[in-house]
């Protein structure tokens, strides 16, 4: 290969997209538990669980596109000193989800009730090359990395749901294997003043310079091994002196790699910008991601996009976000217009847990509305037609008494709009089922 400047900067940027998830996953984890428990929802340090106890407010504008169909547990594990038990409560039938994902943002193992049901379960987390036994009702599962995060979710119907789904919260506990049987006890915790605790960890991992990035990737390749089928990526990185398990020294590099890798995290993050909106198929105004989400194999730059925009994605199989990117003739929707989702008899969105269709302003927040309503599904008390037909109403202002059981308020201006499948059927996975176009009625 010749080693032109285009080959080293065309090197560097499959690297820094390789990498991408690994030092965001990174930044990540130090802020969010760099915090005592207690202190915000979401938040605490290594090893305890951390909950989301409410559905986000209409003002709430930390996370975009949040949902309201289930409330998060999230968890940051270190099992570099042994396995780690992650027990699950009997929910009683309740839908629940307790991804585990790896450092390179790939989900390992998803306990819940697609998978393991709903009964009581511990299941142990271990690292790699770790070997010994466990207590008798523990299930192992191999960790690739020795730092995992778990981001838990559990089925809330509405505010009056809480109190449920706060004693299924309470259930969710991680054990370290040599505490096993033994009271509960919180690891040590103390602050690194180091860390910060202000700039969104995207912001942090986009403002580095391709040598801070590329060394903070170095450091982290020794402690989480790259996954077994990375051979190809590995040794092309080789080039520009990444090498696993060896320190990044940009000082080592001649002035032409050098110079090759300063503009890499601009190009790189412009590609992720521009393929976004070749990733999924759109199907009557829909984006359907339905494959490679949550394990991506060597789809590194649909990974690198996914840690960017939606770090924690879930397996498919678990859950499906059908994106409303145009209505029926092809047009951006707005507030000005209204709307109708017709799902005609058998055609409803094909879920074994539930659906919902949660409505965003284009930023990505909820929007304040006079019934308090920013998601309808399935758990609503909608009214079906006569034939077992469905209509949803999306406009900014009421469709009138007698319809607004299925009335999805509308912000004033342009509207984003996600589907959300929790369990979804082999149909909706397959694309023998899309979503109906939505129609301008107004």
């Amino acid at each position: 290969m010749s080693e032109s400047r285009f080959d080293l900067h065309q090197l560097g940027v499959e690297a820094y997209l390789y990498l991408y998830p690994l030092v965001t996953m990174e930044v990540t984890r130090r802020q969010l538990t760099n915090i005592a428990a207690g202190q915000l929802p979401g938040r605490a340090p290594m090893g305890e669980f951390a909950h989301i106890p409410a559905f986000p407010s209409a003002d709430f504008k930390a996370v975009v596109r949040p949902n309201f169909d289930t409330l998060y547990s999230s968890a940051w594990l270190d099992l570099s000193s042994g396995p780690v038990v992650v027990s699950a409560p009997d929910t009683g039938g309740r839908y629940y989800l307790l991804p585990v994902y790896d450092m390179w943002t790939d989900v390992f193992a998803a306990p819940g009730w697609r998978t393991t049901g709903t009964a009581a379960q511990h299941h142990a987390l271990v690292p790699p090359g770790w070997s010994g036994s466990l207590p008798a009702g523990v299930s192992p599962v191999k960790a690739p990395t020795p730092t995992v995060w778990i981001i838990g979710r559990t089925q809330a119907n509405g505010p009056s749901d809480y109190e449920a789904v706060h004693r299924v919260q309470a259930g969710y506990a991680v054990t370290p294997l040599a505490q096993w049987g033994e009271p509960p006890s919180p690891p040590p915790f103390e602050a690194d003043p180091a860390v910060d605790m202000t700039t969104p960890p995207l912001d942090q991992v986009e403002a580095m310079r391709a040598e801070v990035f590329f060394a903070l990737a170095a450091e982290l390749m020794k402690v989480h091994p790259p996954h077994p089928t990375d051979f190809s990526a590995l040794a092309r990185m080789t080039r520009i002196g990444l090498r696993p398990g060896e320190s990044f020294d940009p000082g080592q590099l001649d002035p032409k790699t050098l110079a090759a890798l300063d503009t890499v995290p601009k190009a790189a993050q412009d590609l992720m910008t521009q393929a976004i909106p070749q990733l999924a198929k759109v199907s009557n105004g829909w984006s359907m991601n339905t494959d490679t989400m949550g394990v991506y194999g060597n789809f590194y730059l649909k990974r690198a996009i996914v840690a960017r925009v939606g770090l924690g994605a879930n397996q498919p199989e678990d859950a499906i976000y059908p994106l409303l990117e145009a209505d029926a003739d092809g047009a951006p929707l707005g507030g000005s217009s209204d709307y109708l989702c017709h799902f005609a008899a058998g055609e409803l969105p094909p879920a074994d847990a539930f659906w919902s269709i949660t409505m965003y302003d284009e930023h990505g927040f909820q929007a304040a509305n006079p019934i308090n309503r920013f998601a309808i599904g399935d758990r609503d008390r909608l009214a079906y037609n006569s034939d077992g037909s469905l209509d949803i109403y999306i406009q900014h202002t009421s469709p009138g008494a007698d319809k607004e059981a299925n009335w999805l308020p509308a912000p004033a201006g342009p509207l984003g709009i996600t589907m959300r499948l929790y369990a979804p059927r082999p149909e909706a996975l397959d694309g023998r089922w899309n979503p109906p176009p939505v129609r301008r009625i107004r």
